[in-house]
């Protein structure tokens, strides 16, 4: 019963670090047609409204760990085994999107504060490689949700078969 009642908190916590990650995510993914259509000047104003907002890295780095963590102990449950996995490497995907996209532009223009020569190229980046990174992490909050389900249905039925609750047919 322990075990189940560790693997329900990871669980949540999971869920719930991945929806703070989303907050972020859907923010720039809704937003992203409005300034694409801004003009340069005005795009460069509205860019400094992030400052700060690296402070959602600890957002990213705790659903990794929890979605990863539940991997684990649901891991001989499969489809939480894979359904959490697959949360876990939909956060990761999104990683990488930032690091090799994002990243680079935030570097390029010195956090938003320098326009650079060729704008349109480093705003599409940007956007772009945000919107991908927010399908991602929709699809991770998803996978994690629908995985911590499936794991605590397995976990509780397998709970009740130990405690007499549920006793398999007669033969």
């Amino acid at each position: 019963m322990r075990n189940l009642r560790i693997t329900s908190v990871v669980g949540v916590l999971a869920i719930l670090a991945v929806a703070v990650c989303l907050i972020p995510a859907g923010a720039h993914l809704f937003e992203m047609r409005n300034k694409l259509a801004l003009s340069p000047d005005s795009y460069m104003t509205v860019q400094s409204i992030y400052a700060g907002w690296a402070l959602f890295g600890i957002a990213i780095f705790a659903a990794l760990a929890f979605t990863l963590w539940h991997t684990v102990l649901v891991w001989r449950l499969p489809r939480g085994r894979w359904l959490s996995l697959a949360s876990f490497l939909l956060l990761a995907a999104t990683q990488v999107i930032f690091w090799a996209f994002t990243y680079p532009m935030n570097v390029l223009t010195e956090s938003w504060t320098v326009m650079p020569l060729d704008l349109d190229a480093a705003r599409r980046q940007w956007e772009y490689s945000h919107a991908a990174s927010a399908v991602l992490t929709a699809l991770a909050l998803l996978a994690i949700v629908v995985g911590a389900l499936a794991a605590a249905r397995a976990g509780g039925a397998a709970a009740a078969r130990l405690s007499g609750e549920l006793t398999p047919p007669p033969a």
